[in-house]
């Protein structure tokens, strides 16, 4: 008896200690690996889910819900207004026509949104938030995307793929925004870019319209300005813009084209219009609407933009007859978003 008593005792030692070495184990494991680090498929892509602390990194807006909606309606309601007075936008029969006209519109089936992205209006980050939401990324991080990746022209389908009767449905039902900004900062933002900094996009900028820009612009040009391209000045750039030879020969490439003519605010009726200006309160207000706030976070940027303050000096070398044919170009981005020009206003 005491023997079987014995090797009973043993065997429950046994099991105690096994017991406390698997809790163990997954106490040592939890330290090691981060808790938030858990692998979904999604529309047959693996990537990371969402981080479990993220909503204490949640962006809160600076002004409440009531304040961001009344500014929407107020800008809805100018834009309408200029629309009405300007009477030269095309009609939705026209513009479904002539589907080329819709190209900037990005479809997100899933969540209904249809966004529209203007270049130099943080699209970059509207893109790659939109391949997280969408599942054409490997991370949850949307900064982590390498920027020429959201560029690319097969990631995302457009507005312009689908037919008539879809298109309709879509401007019918599915939620519209678009981002906007003061037109002249854009271009300065668009110039410096494309024309001043070292990379392969700059490359092509420079080939594609530097050169083109200093043959025709610049009196006794080198023969390296004349080759490469590279040193184009923003008022041969401005020259370039203004120039009716321009204008009438082809449409301006994607970085520097009016935004009324990206996304036609006067044919399409956007349920958010948001500002470079107030980008964070706008951008929780797109993803509040479309009850996709405690899903992801629009990602905040490190170095705000320095532009707006560079937009004097970049125009000061402009005359006043250069910077008043620029405001034309621009003029219904001017007037239709409420932005005010420097020098005459």
């Amino acid at each position: 008896m005491r023997v079987v008593l014995l090797r009973r005792s043993k065997q429950l030692l046994l099991v105690l200690l096994l017991v406390f070495g698997l809790w163990l184990g997954v106490i040592v494991m939890n330290e090691k690996l981060p808790s938030h680090h858990v692998n979904i498929v999604y529309n047959e892509k693996t990537y990371d889910s969402f981080q479990t602390n993220s909503v204490t990194d949640k962006y809160l807006p600076e002004k409440s819900i009531t304040i961001l909606e009344t500014e929407q309606t107020q800008r809805k309601k100018l834009a309408k207004e200029v629309c009405t007075l300007s009477q030269t936008s095309p009609n939705l029969d026209s513009v479904i026509k002539d589907r080329g006209l819709l190209d900037h519109i990005i479809v997100d089936e899933e969540h209904r949104l249809l966004y529209c992205y203007v270049p130099k209006v943080a699209c970059t980050n509207w893109k790659r938030l939109l391949m997280v939401l969408m599942g054409k990324a490997n991370t949850t991080n949307p900064l982590a995307i390498v920027a020429d990746d959201s560029h690319r022209l097969n990631v995302f389908r457009r507005l312009d793929n689908y037919t008539g009767e879809e298109i309709r449905y879509r401007l019918e039902h599915f939620m519209k925004f678009m981002f906007i900004r003061h037109p002249f900062e854009r271009l300065v933002s668009a110039f410096r870019n494309k024309f001043g900094q070292n990379s392969s996009s700059s490359d092509y900028f420079r080939s594609r319209y530097g050169r083109q820009i200093v043959k025709q612009y610049r009196t006794n040009a080198s023969e390296e300005s004349l080759s490469r391209g590279h040193d184009v000045t923003f008022r041969e750039f401005v020259q370039y813009i203004i120039d009716p030879r321009t204008v009438a020969r082809a449409s301006f490439n994607e970085h520097w084209r009016p935004m009324v003519d990206l996304c036609l605010p006067c044919t399409i009726q956007y349920n958010v219009i948001g500002k470079y200006e107030s980008l964070m309160d706008d951008a929780w207000l797109v993803l509040e609407k479309a009850n996709l706030n405690q899903k992801v976070s629009f990602p905040r940027s490190e170095r705000p933009s320095s532009t707006n303050s560079l937009v004097e000096e970049y125009t000061k070398h402009l005359s006043q007859e250069e910077l008043l044919h620029l405001y034309h170009i621009y003029e219904m981005d001017f007037r239709l978003f409420d932005y005010h020009s420097p020098g005459f206003d």
